[in-house]
């Protein structure tokens, strides 16, 4: 079984996933789209697999920040792609793939049991 996980380092909900997995004994590829940045072919695949709406984190402060007209406009989803591609911390996190597949987007220890059983 082959787990990536992508995100933020520097994020409470990372810090959780991080440590669940941890103390699960799972080992993982992450990839820090801060940093590394994030290639419009993933974004592409995670919104053929995820409704493009459900991968912005519309909780975070860089949402917050845009008007309300360009929020209304996330729903379409060729704006959703660009913002995300401009503004990677919009993007919900962490998203985990289990061998390349989108098994679960944020942090809720129920859902991890079920997909990580």
């Amino acid at each position: 079984m082959s787990i990536s996980v992508y995100g933020i380092k520097n994020c409470n909900t990372m810090k959780k996933a991080f440590d669940w997995l941890a103390a699960k004994g799972l080992s993982y590829d992450f990839h820090d789209y801060k940093k590394a940045g994030i290639s419009e072919g993933k974004i592409a695949e995670w919104m053929e697999q995820v409704e493009p709406a459900k991968l912005v984190n519309n909780r975070g402060t860089t949402f917050r920040k845009f008007s309300d007209e360009m929020k209304a406009n996330f729903k379409d989803a060729a704006v959703a792609k660009e913002m995300m591609l401009e503004n990677q911390s919009v993007i919900k996190r962490p998203i985990i793939e289990k061998d390349g597949k989108v098994v679960v987007m944020g942090f809720d220890e129920e859902e991890y049991q079920k997909v990580f059983a």
